[in-house]
C-alpha cells in the first residue's frame, strides 16, 4: 500500500515509556480487539496474521461500504463517516486541491482508554483505516495526533517506522487537556498554533491541515473502517443490531472492580458489559463521558448498547464511556469534582466558558454544602448553553443538568443535613491540575469588608449579607490564576493571599 513510499525515520526515539496497559475484555466474537488475549501488543507480522492486508478501493467504493452499515465517527459527535469522506473529495475536487488525513487519537477525555488502548495494542489496524482513506482520496499526507507524554505515542512511532512510512505517515504529540480532543484544537495542534477548539465556523473538509480539504476523525472510526474494508459490508454486520451494526469499544470504569475497555456488538444489554466487568451502578451510571448524561439504575439494568436505545431513555453512547457509580460514594460530590476540572479546562476563549463554567462550579459546591439551590444550579448551567465558541459549554452543561435530574435523593439529602453523609471516592477520574492544589483565602484580621475582590473575581468570592467576601473552597483555576492573583495585588487590607493544601 502506498505504492514508492520510502522510509526515513521520524523524530524522537520509540523507546516504550513504562504506563499501564489497558485491560482488555469483549462480548461475543472480537474483531478490532482479536489476539490480545495471547499478546500485549500486535507488531507487525503478528496484525497481518490475523488481518491480511486490505485492497485498495476508490473514494465511491469507500462511501457506498460506510453508508451500507452506517459507519459513524466513534469520537463522540458519531457523524456519519460516508458523508464526511465524500464532503472531503467533492471540495478537494471543487478546489482542485490536494487532501490531508487526520487520525484523532489524542483521547482528551480522563475516563476514556479505547483509542490509547488501540495505539497501545492495535496500532497497525489504525494505520491500515487511515491508509485506506488516504489511498481513496490520494492524500499527500497522514497526521496522527496524540497525548504527549504516553506510551501510546511511542507504540505508534514504532508501528510507523515498522512499515517504513514514516515519510508518508507524521505522529503529533499534543498537551493532554480536556479541549485538545475536539477536532479544531488536534488541527491548531498539528499546524504549529495553540491546540484549543477553532470555533463554531467552517468545516476542515473545506480546510482543514494546512488549508486543505482534510478527513478528520477518531482512531476507532478508522480502526473500523480497516475491519469493515477485511469483512465487507455483510461481514461487518453479522455482529450488532440491525440498524446500527458492528462492534463498539466501551471504556468502563467507575465502581468497576475490573475495569476495562470492552469491545461488544450493539444491542446488548449494557447490564451486560457492567457484569463482565464487576460492576455495581449504585446511584447511576454516566454514559457519554464528562460531555454525556447520567442514567437511573433501572434504565441501566434495561437499556441496550446503541445510539438509539441510550438516546431512548435520556443517555448519549457519545465517545463509549460508561462509569457506573456503586453506592459508597457521594453522587453530588462526584459531579462537584468532575464539574471543576471541566470549568478549569477551558480554552478560554468565550466568556460562557471562561466565566460561566466556574459559576455553574461554584453553585455545585454551594449544593454540595448544603446552601445555594438546585434552581441556582441549573440557571448558571442553562446560561451557558449554545453561547460558547465551541462545544464545551454544551457539553458541562448537559453533565450538570443531568446530574440535577438523576440524583434528585441525594441532592435532598445535602439541603436537609449538610452532607448525604457518604464520602467522595474520587470515583470518576480527573487529572491532577497544575494549581489545583492552589485555594484563595482571607487573612481576617486584615478585611474589612471593602468588597474589590467579588468585583475581580466574581466567578470564586460572593460578597456575604454584610459585606464580606465568602470564597469558595474550589481549587484556583488555570482560567482565573490571573485574576486571583489581581485581585491579591488590588486588595486594600492586604488580606488575601493563596495556600497550597
Amino acid at each position: 500500500m502506498i505504492a514508492g513510499r520510502t522510509a526515513t525515520r521520524s523524530a524522537g526515539s520509540t523507546r516504550m515509556i513504562p504506563h499501564k496497559v489497558p485491560d482488555v475484555r469483549h462480548v461475543g466474537e472480537p474483531r478490532l480487539t482479536a489476539g490480545l488475549d495471547r499478546t500485549r501488543r500486535l507488531d507487525y507480522s503478528a496484525h497481518r496474521a490475523l488481518h491480511p492486508e486490505p485492497p485498495r478501493y476508490s473514494v465511491e467504493t469507500l462511501v457506498s461500504m460506510a453508508e451500507a452499515v452506517d459507519l459513524r465517527g466513534r469520537g463522540g459527535a458519531a457523524f456519519p463517516f460516508a458523508r464526511k469522506l465524500n464532503a472531503v473529495a467533492t471540495s478537494a475536487a471543487k478546489k482542485k486541491a490536494q487532501v490531508a488525513v487526520v487520525v484523532n487519537a489524542t483521547e482528551g477525555e480522563p475516563a476514556s482508554a479505547k483509542d490509547k488502548m488501540l495505539l497501545l495494542r492495535v496500532p497497525h489496524l489504525v494505520i491500515d483505516g487511515a491508509l485506506l482513506a488516504a489511498d481513496a482520496l490520494d492524500a499527500v499526507e497522514v497526521v496522527i495526533g496524540v497525548a504527549e507524554g504516553h506510551a501510546a505515542h511511542n507504540s505508534i512511532l514504532a508501528a510507523v517506522e515498522e512499515r517504513g512510512l514514516s515519510d508518508y505517515i507524521r505522529v503529533f504529540a499534543l498537551p493532554e487537556r480536556f479541549v485538545t480532543g475536539e477536532g479544531g484544537s488536534v488541527i491548531n495542534g498539528i499546524s504549529g498554533r495553540e491546540a484549543i477548539p477553532r470555533g463554531r465556523g467552517g468545516r476542515t473538509s473545506d480546510s482543514g491541515l494546512r488549508g486543505l480539504p482534510t478527513l478528520l476523525s477518531n482512531a476507532e472510526t478508522f480502526a473500523q473502517l480497516a475491519m469493515l474494508a477485511e469483512l465487507g459490508p455483510t461481514g461487518y454486520a453479522e455482529a450488532g443490531s440491525p440498524d446500527e451494526p458492528g462492534t463498539v469499544l466501551l471504556t468502563v470504569g467507575g465502581s468497576a472492580m475490573r475495569p476495562a475497555v470492552v469491545e461488544t456488538p450493539t444491542g446488548v444489554p449494557l447490564a451486560t458489559v457492567l457484569d463482565l466487568c464487576g460492576a455495581m451502578v449504585g446511584d447511576g451510571v454516566l454514559v457519554g463521558g464528562y460531555h454525556g448524561r447520567w442514567l437511573t439504575p433501572v434504565n441501566a439494568a434495561s437499556v441496550p448498547v446503541s445510539r438509539k436505545s441510550l438516546a431512548d431513555v435520556g443517555g448519549v453512547l457519545g465517545a463509549g464511556i460508561v462509569l457506573p457509580l456503586g453506592g459508597e460514594t457521594c453522587p453530588l460530590g462526584e459531579t462537584v469534582r468532575v464539574t471543576s476540572y471541566l470549568a478549569a479546562q477551558s480554552a478560554g476563549q468565550c466568556g460562557p466558558c471562561r466565566l460561566g463554567l466556574p459559576d455553574v462550579a461554584y453553585a455545585l459546591k454551594d449544593l454540595l454544602d448544603g446552601g445555594g439551590t438546585v434552581e441556582a444550579v441549573r440557571w448558571a448551567a442553562t446560561g451557558v448553553r449554545g453561547r460558547g465558541a465551541c462545544s464545551h459549554p454544551d457539553g458541562t452543561s448537559r453533565f450538570v443538568l443531568s446530574a440535577l435530574d438523576t440524583f434528585t435523593e441525594d441532592i435532598s439529602e445535602h439541603l436537609l443535613n449538610g452532607t448525604c453523609g457518604r464520602p467522595v471516592y474520587g470515583l470518576l477520574p480527573v487529572p491532577d491540575d497544575d494549581n489545583s492544589n492552589e485555594h484563595l483565602v482571607i487573612d481576617w484580621s486584615r478585611c474589612q469588608g471593602h468588597g474589590l475582590c467579588a468585583k475581580i473575581l466574581p466567578q470564586m468570592v460572593k460578597l456575604d449579607a454584610h459585606g464580606y467576601p465568602v470564597i469558595s473552597d474550589i481549587p484556583i483555576s488555570g482560567a482565573h490564576s490571573q485574576r486571583a492573583r489581581r485581585a491579591i495585588e488590588m486588595c486594600p487590607a492586604l488580606a488575601l493571599r493563596i495556600e497550597e493544601r
